[in-house]
């Protein structure tokens, strides 16, 4: 006997007889002679809803408002699937974030987990009981309900494999695995069989949503063996694990992009130091991410900074910036929106050179302007209009060949 963990998404658990059908794949595992852990998110576009209607309200709710109001889509389903499996004859039982004994940080909107008291849950799998737990959520050390951002549901997921020694954690979607692109824009995408965690890491910070990066760095950290795979077909998804054996010639294996982008130039700073230091001290505070970061120097001129955020940040970033512009000492910033971030990711390109000068050759050769560029050991990102976001996109991954690759090794 081993435990499974499995997390089911909102579209997996949509409907009354999405339930049914997620309540068949949970007691097939369970038939199998494992202890099962069922993470689910809220129904469908629930998430969505509640955020409407605090948007009716307010144009900015209250962060710690919001976690209360959204944590609840996450409680209906919990409920919901545990009398599906009740019905079937297996006794189950829902659990909340916080009944779960998942602990966060003290932060709204997008906690980080800090640990989990697995006690209550291994005291049910004891009693032979599925456990069903709210994805999304947890508690502070205040007994603040708090809620994990986007993707939290695949972060608790992962976590409670980690922290209860799961055998397998598997995420099931509406996609059928990881595929070299998002398959909704580009067709030409196809599924792999297996993906690095590395690979995957970038994958999801760039842009992919099939997974959370949060989610795949607990996966690395505690060696969590991984499988994405749909909700509703009966095939094989993708592994992700530490090593994989790339397919025969393919350098790039995946291509990511994001919308909603947000670049913003800081001109003047006094000292080019202790100013770098004390504005991404400030954003890192107010728990604003920054992604890309460029700083121009030019002899006998103040440096200039340029950074990209999510656009969703855009206005606690320029109310800060406003409010510290004497602490942090610069002259002004600008900034500019409707950007998109256009990624090549694979484990192959250290042992490759040239990767992003074909990448900018085929960029420019489609007319498509590069604002800003970031490179790893295995990616290389550009900033561009976001109107030429999937031109962006579809190009580079025929250009890349991965349209059509040598099959069966992965």
């Amino acid at each position: 006997m081993g435990l499974v963990v499995q997390k089911f998404g909102g579209t997996s658990v949509g409907t009354i007889e999405r339930i049914k059908n997620t309540a068949k794949r949970v007691i097939a595992e369970k038939k199998k002679g494992n202890d099962v852990i069922v993470v689910v998110s809220a129904m469908g576009k629930t998430t969505d809803q509640l955020v409407s209607l605090a948007k009716e309200l307010s144009p900015y709710p209250s962060k710690r408002e919001m976690d209360m109001l959204l944590s609840t889509g996450e409680q209906v389903t919990i409920s919901l699937l545990a009398i599906a499996l009740a019905e079937a004859g297996y006794e189950a039982i829902s659990l909340t974030g916080w009944q779960a004994g998942i602990l966060t940080e003290n932060v709204h909107s997008n906690a980080r987990i800090l640990n989990i008291d697995q006690m209550r849950i291994q005291q049910y799998l004891k009693e032979n009981r599925i456990v069903v737990v709210a994805g999304f959520q947890g508690i502070n050390d205040h007994n603040e309900i708090t809620t994990l951002g986007r993707g939290g549901s695949d972060t608790t997921a992962v976590a409670l494999a980690a922290a209860l020694h799961a055998d397998k954690c598997m995420i099931y979607t509406d996609v059928t695995g990881v595929f070299t692109s998002d398959p909704r824009y580009i067709p030409s995408a196809r599924k792999l069989s297996a993906i690095s965690y590395d690979e995957m890491l970038e994958l999801a910070n760039l842009g992919a949503g099939v997974l959370h990066s949060r989610a795949v760095e607990f996966a690395k950290n505690y060696k969590v063996p991984l499988e994405v795979c749909s909700s509703m077909e009966e095939e094989s998804g993708t592994i992700i694990e530490e090593e994989v054996q790339v397919e025969k010639g393919l350098v790039v294996r995946g291509v990511a992009f994001e919308d909603e982008i947000t670049r913003i130039t800081v001109f003047g700073l006094k000292n080019k130091i202790t100013n770098l230091s004390g504005i991404f001290t400030s954003l890192a505070n107010n728990n604003i991410d920054v992604d890309i970061i460029i700083q121009n120097h030019t002899v006998g001129e103040n440096p200039y900074l340029s950074f990209t955020i999510k656009h969703e940040d855009l206005r606690d970033t320029t109310q800060l910036l406003e409010a510290k512009q004497g602490e942090l000492g610069f002259d002004h910033f600008e900034y500019e929106f409707g950007l998109a971030k256009v990624s090549i990711i694979g484990s192959g390109m250290i042992s490759n050179p040239g990767v992003a000068a074909k990448m900018f050759d085929c960029l420019t050769r489609n007319d498509i302007q590069i604002k800003m560029v970031s490179t790893s050991e295995i990616k290389v990102s550009t900033v561009i209009e976001e109107s030429h976001m999937i031109k962006a996109a579809q190009s580079l991954h025929t250009t890349f060949e991965l349209d059509v690759v040598e099959q069966g090794v992965s």
